[in-house]
């Protein structure tokens, strides 16, 4: 796997060699921090916990998140460095789980800059590690997958704009999915057990289920089969279109 680790050093380093990777993890900060503090009400509920944090944040990556991918494949198309890539000796799906990897740790660090809630939410009160522990898992696992989704979408075109709408609407819909507008539509003409089905496949059931603690490992396998499922698709999309 040295290959798709020189791929992730050469991708995460070009994240932070210009200043828009800082502009994306404050925009991240400023977001989410007003997002908890005054729409999430997080003084007036008198709670110790990041409920508001973790409640706002599927809603922040669906913007958030197809802005970082847009860029894995389509910016390499469109620039013509894609052609250099391919040419190294790495397979696709490594140069694919690089760049990949490359992004997630990205995510990842936009979460524990997020870290001084914890310790907010520890001076106000008792908080729950365990539930923030789960939660937290469960913010990292969807971001994985909608970054998955967003390297599908990018490895489509060399636009990165249509890359953003692409993976947006996807990710919208596997979100919205899960919310009592959606459901409450299918009540009305399907059976209980479509209603179901199409909650179940909501991301919003999925992460609601480990923001109450709880991580079950059919949560976590659903989270894993979208990240794993959308990088093959990536990497069959980045093979077809070698010709080109």
């Amino acid at each position: 796997m040295y290959p798709a680790y020189a791929v992730f050093k050469r991708e995460i380093a070009s994240y932070f060699a210009t200043p828009l990777a800082y502009v994306f993890l404050v925009i991240f900060l400023v977001l989410a921090s007003s997002l908890t503090f005054y729409m999430g009400n997080f003084f007036e509920r008198g709670q110790a916990d990041l409920q508001p944090f973790f409640g706002f944040l599927p809603w922040l990556y669906l913007f958030l998140v197809p802005a970082l991918s847009m860029r894995l494949w389509a910016d390499e198309r469109k620039s013509g460095t894609i052609e250099l890539l391919l040419t190294l000796p790495l397979e696709v799906c490594q140069a694919v789980v690089g760049k990949f990897l490359a992004s997630w740790a990205f995510c990842a660090v936009g979460l524990l800059l997020a870290f001084p809630l914890v310790i907010a939410v520890a001076v106000l009160g008792q908080p729950d590690y365990g539930v923030i522990i789960s939660s937290a898992i469960g913010a990292l696992l969807m971001s994985g997958a909608f970054l998955a989704i967003g390297s599908a979408m990018s490895a489509l075109t060399r636009n990165q704009v249509i890359a953003f709408v692409l993976t947006a609407t996807v990710c919208f819909l596997i979100t919205a999915a899960g919310t009592g507008l959606v459901s409450g539509a299918f009540a009305a003409w399907a059976p209980t057990a479509l209603v179901e089905f199409v909650s179940g496949f909501s991301v919003l059931t999925r992460f609601a289920n480990l923001q109450r603690g709880v991580i079950d490992a059919r949560d976590v396998l659903y989270f894993g089969s979208l990240i794993v499922g959308f990088l093959l698709i990536t990497a069959l999309i980045v093979d077809l279109k070698k010709a080109e």
